[in-house]
């Protein structure tokens, strides 16, 4: 699985999910920081990857273009600290087929 984070998902989680061999970027790392969320949605179904955000707007924005590509996290916590959200993003990782990230991993907690 690869990942693309949005700017609100901390360096510490992206590099949480390469230290577990996953194929994970974020935004800053590529300049990207004001990045509009329809462009970022277009980057990352280019570049076959989910989408790992706080950002409710990118549901949205999929449903209005009736895409279901790419797929998204959306994180809905308490709290944002990246030991947490890592952790959280790891348990729904277990849980979660291949298949199924294809579509929707929403994880409210």
């Amino acid at each position: 699985m690869k990942f693309l984070a949005d700017m609100g998902v901390s360096l510490l989680t992206v590099k949480k999910l390469r230290d577990n061999g996953y194929d994970a970027i974020h935004l800053s790392e590529q300049g990207l920081m004001r990045m509009p969320d329809n462009e970022i949605l277009v980057k990352a179904k280019i570049e076959s990857r989910i989408i790992l955000t706080f950002d409710l707007d990118f549901s949205d924005l999929l449903a209005s273009n009736q895409n279901n590509l790419p797929s998204v996290i959306i994180f809905r916590l308490k709290t944002t600290l990246p030991s947490f959200v890592s952790s959280k993003l790891f348990t729904v990782l277990a849980e979660c087929s291949e298949n199924c990230c294809k579509l929707w991993c929403n994880y409210y907690s």
